[in-house]
């Protein structure tokens, strides 16, 4: 399938472009991004900044404007758009007959939008026939989290049967989740800044919806009480949480460990291109961390460690995320192939 990128030229769209060259399923045809850019090629539009080559496929593509005219003859639509632009435009894309696969936020939250991470809540993606139904198009828009909600959710998902109250955690995020010159150097060398503006309420209020539980074509969130604080640090990749969860029962730290070894969600049981192990402990008690642990499964597994007893309901542990593979570019990446092979797209 021909697959266009929405604010392609920007960190995560890059991340796109990377990870899908060579993909089995998907080929990139469309780039497109802001004015400043319309009009040129894309090598020469986008300042690149990722570890491998820009690959030779996409260097001669002319970059077009976010207008569902301009999106030949693409399959669906991959949208990185900053939050303010993409609820409008998305919803342009849709109306026009574009599946959209969405990392913004401008939709997440929206009442038939699903919001997904595809080992947690595939089940959500019934929500795209009640759009369908409702607006009488082919076109739709899924959504992905925000990509410190994404290991959070992950990790809490295979425990869910033991009750779980309240959440809290503190953040400790990757200066690649602002983008590039999203941080200043002067605030981020030698520093941490315990402010990210939004970030706090995204948490807290997205994952109550993607633990929720799909009931008459709408959403009922997760009766868990989410507390998080969100810090920037000085690393590029790799967002890690500190997390403490209270059960309303007991819970040992083997059952656990039990749990988050047997995890897995659809992709793994469909085999998809880019499924891997969604939880992976490590033993070490300096672990995990994202020099050493970053690009576990290729950067779409959630590392998790340290994790001990904080009382007779309650534990705590701390997880790392490759934030623009797992939390950004690659969940939605797995998210097109999920739709894919349940026959929702093409």
């Amino acid at each position: 399938m021909k697959v266009a990128i929405l604010a392609a030229t920007g960190s995560v769209g890059q991340r796109f472009v990377q990870l899908l060259e060579g993909h089995p399923w998907f080929e990139v045809s469309v780039l497109a991004a802001s004015e400043r850019s319309v009009g040129k090629k894309y090598s020469e539009a986008c300042h690149w900044l990722l570890d491998t080559p820009m690959p030779d496929k996409v260097k001669d593509i002319v970059v077009v404007d976010c207008k569902p005219e301009n999106m030949g003859g693409a399959g669906f639509v991959f949208s990185c758009l900053p939050g303010e632009l993409a609820g409008p435009v998305e919803e342009e894309m849709a109306k026009a007959g574009y599946p959209v696969i969405s990392k913004a936020s401008g939709n997440r939250l929206k009442e038939d939008v699903p919001l997904i991470v595809s080992e947690v809540n595939s089940e959500h993606l019934g929500l795209i026939e009640v759009q369908r139904k409702k607006y009488g198009r082919k076109g739709f828009i899924s959504t992905d989290p925000n990509c410190s909600t994404a290991p959070l959710v992950m990790c809490l998902k295979p425990l869910m049967k033991y009750g779980i109250k309240r959440v809290h955690v503190a953040t400790m995020q990757a200066l690649s989740g602002a983008g590039y010159l999203g941080v200043a150097s002067m605030d981020a060398v030698g520093n941490v800044v315990p402010y990210i503006g939004g970030e706090e309420e995204k948490i807290e209020t997205e994952a109550l919806k993607m633990l929720g539980t799909l009931k008459g074509g709408k959403v009922e969130n997760a009766p868990i009480v989410v507390s998080a604080s969100c810090n920037r640090v000085p690393v590029i990749d790799g967002h890690t949480e500190s997390v403490f969860v209270e059960f309303a029962q007991d819970v040992s730290v083997e059952q656990i460990l039990k749990e988050w070894e047997a995890f897995e969600g659809e992709p793994q049981k469909l085999k998809l291109p880019s499924a891997h192990k969604a939880i992976v402990y490590r033993t070490e008690p300096n672990r995990p961390q994202p020099r050493l642990d970053v690009m576990e499964g290729k950067g779409m597994s959630t590392v998790v460690g340290r994790l001990r007893k904080d009382g007779p309901n309650r534990i705590k542990f701390t997880c790392l995320s490759h934030n623009t593979i797992r939390g950004a570019a690659g969940n939605g990446i797995l998210h097109a192939e999920l739709l894919k092979a349940k026959g929702v797209l093409g």
